[in-house]
């Protein structure tokens, strides 16, 4: 149960960081103002530059999403159990993704069901 409450710290830790990161991404775009690029090739840049900003902040929100499930199964007793298989997920997996839900065995014939389906 020890592990679990470190787990639990650590998860809380990434989490306040990357709530912390958002909320400055969001006064930044929100703060800056519409910039007149009269080139083109300006304003596609500023545009390409605004969607990878974008595409990182919908991975880093997927993110907080999967730690508060983490941290929902600290506080229901599940956490570091396989969905799938029900074993204990090892300790080594749970330091290297700490919202895995899966054990390495189950992760791996996933990924080779979603290779044989063309996913």
């Amino acid at each position: 149960m020890e592990k679990r409450e470190q787990f639990r710290a650590l998860l809380n830790g990434k989490l306040e960081e990357l709530l912390s990161e958002a909320g400055k991404a969001v006064s930044g775009m929100s703060g800056a103002k519409e910039e007149n690029f009269p080139d083109p090739n300006d304003r596609a840049s500023l545009e390409t530059d605004r969607n990878f900003l974008l595409r990182v902040k919908d991975r880093e929100r997927r993110l907080i999403t999967k730690i508060n499930e983490a941290i929902k199964r600290i506080d229901d007793g599940l956490y570091g159990v396989c969905e799938t298989c029900g074993e204990d997920i090892s300790v080594k997996r749970l330091i290297a993704r700490p919202v895995t839900t899966s054990c390495i065995e189950c992760k791996k014939e996933e990924e080779e069901n979603e290779k044989g389906r063309g996913a």
